[in-house]
């Protein structure tokens, strides 16, 4: 099974370097508001998060995400968001039958409301302990409830977790997304309560069990870089303000880079860095 991964962002947060990175700079930077296209042969079109939306800053113009706009800065262009990055590329939002998400964040489900003929795919405890937030209380916790469709709980499709096969170590759970061994969802909650990470084959064949060579991990917000995806490094102690659950994050970053460890060819797609590039293939044996 062949699914191609095309990393694409709908613009763009600001935030301060040093709290993102150990030892970098006390400045504002600039970060990807990340997601991806996976075209995969019998699904069709399928979403990995939606990046931010128009109405997300409409959102923050006014009391109470005119906080979160203050906390976290948005630049958003028309040209960038999902639905322009997406007709560039031939795809319509009725092509967009599945939709999978990582978290809901604001940054994550900012268009949701565009694809209103997709699936919604995501954990089981992503959110009901966001349902009854509103105002305030939702804003600490980076989540817009406006943003949800009217029929969200009516096309949520809670994903299956079953023990993972020893491929996955050291990760106990595993879901298999469409039940064809394509894309497999990773519990990494922490940042978010029920967040998920997911693990792409864009060969056909791809061994799950060997050094991760046909294999994409998406990583959503469990890193700030691919680097730190790797090395299991966290971002600086304030920024475990932001973190639903910060023991919880701790255990997700280290099984990810353990996971990582383990099939080191693996390309790393994280939410608010660049991606990876795809590994060049292996050369023949002489």
């Amino acid at each position: 099974m062949n699914v191609q991964v095309i990393p694409l962002a709908a613009g763009e947060c600001l935030n301060i370097a040093a709290l993102t990175e150990r030892g970098a700079a006390w400045r504002i930077r600039a970060y990807p508001a990340g997601f991806a296209l996976l075209l995969h042969p019998a699904q069709g079109a399928v979403l990995f998060d939606t990046g931010y939306s128009p109405r997300v800053q409409t959102l923050m113009r006014r009391w109470p995400g005119l906080l979160y706009g203050l906390v976290t800065p948005v630049r958003l262009h028309s040209s960038q968001t999902a639905l322009a990055r997406l007709a560039r590329l031939g795809i319509t939002t009725s092509d967009v039958r599945h939709l999978i998400v990582s978290h809901l964040h604001a940054d994550h489900v900012g268009a949701l409301r565009d694809f209103p003929a997709a699936d919604i795919y995501l954990d089981a405890g992503a959110y009901p302990p966001l349902r009854g937030l509103r105002g305030l209380r939702a804003v600490r916790r980076a989540f817009l409830p406006e943003l949800l469709p009217p029929d969200f709980e009516a096309r949520s499709r809670a994903l299956t977790f079953e023990s993972a096969p020893p491929a996955f170590a050291p990760f106990e759970t595993v879901a298999d997304v469409f039940g064809d061994g394509s894309m497999y969802a990773l519990p990494v909650p922490g940042h978010a309560p029920g967040m998920i990470a997911l693990v792409v084959r864009t060969q056909d064949n791809a061994a799950l069990d060997g050094d991760g060579s046909g294999l994409t991990l998406l990583a959503s917000d469990a890193a700030w870089s691919a680097k730190a995806a790797r090395s299991g490094e966290q971002g600086h102690p304030l920024s475990n303000l932001l973190f639903w659950d910060v023991k919880q994050g701790q255990r997700s970053r280290e099984q990810l880079r353990d996971w990582l460890a383990a099939h080191p060819r693996t390309r790393v797609i994280v939410s608010h860095d660049a991606p990876e590039p795809e590994p060049a293939a292996p050369e023949p044996d002489a």
